[in-house]
């Protein structure tokens, strides 16, 4: 596929799969954490007219001055921009004018294309399309949020399912050795993959399979929510604050624990992984199993064994940089390097990640305590 037919690909995508939304469900923003899906297809948008067609076609006017504070996101060398959490305040532009810009945007990138973009204008309209990829995984995190907090659990018409975990889990074996971690050959990555080398692992054993709700479900019974044995001590502080007891989405009615779905509030059922956990509560699950997560290089290492792809799996590490990581200057230098730090290493993909992204190098992190993303995990020891 060329970049301009990826290019259409993905900007197509992001606008179909937004075809279920009413117009109100566009601009709510119930959490810190949650972005609006207006946002979403606007920020998107706003990159590529930022560091594009700005860049690179010449006599492009922008669009409307006003955009780039609306919908810039944490690009400190793009300029001022709206707070986070106030995504959700802005009723304007509205969303018909949001999709107009989509449509500028694109209509001017076509006419780029046909100029023959230069090597480094390729490059960064590659970065784009992943960074929009990314942006359709976290739509739907945060629609699944907006809807999900709202009191008629209503449905939402996705082609997102997990399947059913096998009865018996079998562990796989990794030797003692050094073994080569980071990105290798010519296919994109990120620049927090980059920086190929080696580790020393002591041998150890995963399991082939993630958590299932079953299983979890022996946890919460067993009293695993009230035993602050089994926590860290920020984790114990986050769930006695929050009065937390269940997974995200989790809600018991009539004795029998339900979870909202895009198929709307259904019985949780018990063969498919569990999700919606924080780190905190991953842990204290494998500490009640008297086992533990694997870390991001053991992950990596058995990735080969293991069919990941069902949800992003916590691990055991900490969310740094490799050996001579570099940032790119300006803002694209931001992407990546200023966040490591407060936040923990997931591997895998999950049903909501684009194709394209599921690689064992993929290095995705957040907070410890965010649990609206779908995130299971996998036991090691």
């Amino acid at each position: 596929m060329n970049l301009e037919t990826a290019y259409t690909e993905t900007r197509n995508r992001f606008v179909n799969i937004c075809k279920g939304l009413k117009t109100e469900d566009y601009s709510v923003q119930p959490a810190i954490f949650v972005s609006p899906p207006k946002w979403h297809l606007a920020h998107s948008s706003w990159f590529f007219e930022q560091f594009v067609l700005v860049k690179y076609l010449q006599g492009y006017e922008i669009y409307d001055e006003d955009f780039s504070y609306l919908f810039n996101s944490y690009y400190n060398n793009a300029g001022k921009r709206v707070l986070r959490p106030n995504r959700g305040l802005m009723t304007r532009p509205a969303v018909d004018e949001v999709y107009r810009y989509r449509k500028h945007v694109d209509q001017h990138m076509r006419r780029f294309f046909a100029e023959k973009p230069s090597e480094a204008a390729k490059a960064v309209i590659l970065l784009g399309l992943q960074h929009e990829q990314q942006h359709q995984e976290l739509f739907y995190y945060d629609i699944k949020y907006i809807l999900g907090n709202q009191p008629t659990f209503p449905k939402l018409k996705q082609h997102l399912q997990l399947k059913e975990i096998s009865s018996k889990a079998n562990w796989i074996s990794i030797d003692k050795g050094l073994y080569a971690i980071g990105h290798q050959g010519d296919g994109f990555c990120y620049d927090n993959e980059l920086g190929q080398h080696q580790v020393h692992l002591e041998a150890f054993q995963i399991r082939d399979q993630l958590v299932s709700n079953a299983e979890y479900l022996e946890f919460m019974e067993a009293g695993g929510y009230s035993d602050f044995n089994l926590w860290h001590a920020e984790g114990w502080d986050f769930i006695q604050q929050d009065q937390i007891e269940a997974p995200a989405y989790w809600h018991k009615v009539d004795g029998i624990w339900h979870n909202y779905t895009f198929d709307g509030f259904v019985k949780v059922h018990p063969k498919q992984p569990v999700m919606h956990l924080s780190f905190y509560e991953a842990f204290a699950f494998a500490e009640w199993k008297q086992m533990r997560l694997p870390t991001e290089f053991e992950w990596e290492v058995a990735s080969k064994h293991l069919n990941y792809g069902q949800l992003w799996e916590w691990t055991y590490s900490a969310y740094l940089p490799y050996p001579n990581f570099t940032k790119a200057p300006g803002a694209l230098g931001e992407y990546n390097g200023k966040f490591m730090i407060n936040q923990m290493v997931l591997r895998g993909a999950s049903v909501a990640t684009y194709a394209n992204h599921s690689r064992a190098t993929y290095r995705n992190f957040f907070h410890p305590q965010l649990r609206w993303q779908f995130a299971g995990l996998r036991l090691a020891k």
